[in-house]
């Protein structure tokens, strides 16, 4: 590769970088027009059809039968096809509201990447190396009142408008945190 094109790689792989964030991102504050514009115009939403509304809608559903998602981006490798077309392998690991029971779980992304006027998801594929309750249960804790206290449950994700937007069209889990970020 030359100088140039070693730039424009490391460029390339950097907003590769940033598009994945921004998902994890957008999952937790359940920002679904930020989520859906990650992706190309004709992405696949399998049996939901084509296009970024049937991805939407496939969110919608997928995301409203759980409640607080956390995903913490970890190891990305980004192998470059050419100046168009990339490919990545994803880890995250996600902290999940699952009802009344918190899981842990770690997330292998495989991902297809294209660039239009800016990289976006072909195709994301979740895989699952497990998943497990955790020992405590953050979601019967009381309010943490930071800085006040360094445990209990915090001001996030209730405080984001798109949070509460999401939860205004959806049924929130059975159990945890309503919302408002209140308890049930």
């Amino acid at each position: 590769m030359t100088e140039s094109g070693d730039v424009e790689g490391l460029l390339a792989r950097d907003e590769i970088r940033q598009l994945v964030a921004r998902y994890a991102l957008a999952v937790d504050a359940r920002d679904l027009d930020a989520l859906v514009e990650l992706f190309v115009d004709d992405v696949n939403a399998g049996s939901y059809g084509t296009g970024r509304a049937a991805l939407r809608r496939s969110f919608g559903d997928s995301l409203s039968s759980v409640g607080i998602t956390i995903l913490h981006v970890t190891t990305q490798v980004v192998d470059l096809v050419d100046a168009l077309h990339a490919r990545g392998s994803v880890y995250c690991r996600g902290e999940v509201q699952d009802g009344d029971r918190w899981l842990q779980q770690s997330i292998l992304y495989r991902d297809v990447y294209r660039k239009d006027e800016r990289w976006l998801f072909v195709r994301r594929r979740h895989e699952l190396f497990y998943g497990a309750p955790v020992g405590v249960n953050p979601l019967g804790l009381p309010p943490a009142n930071w800085p006040e206290h360094h445990d209990g449950m915090g001001t996030v994700p209730a405080r984001w408008e798109s949070w509460r937007r999401f939860w205004e069209t959806s049924d929130p889990p059975s159990a945890g945190l309503a919302p408002d970020g209140q308890p049930d």
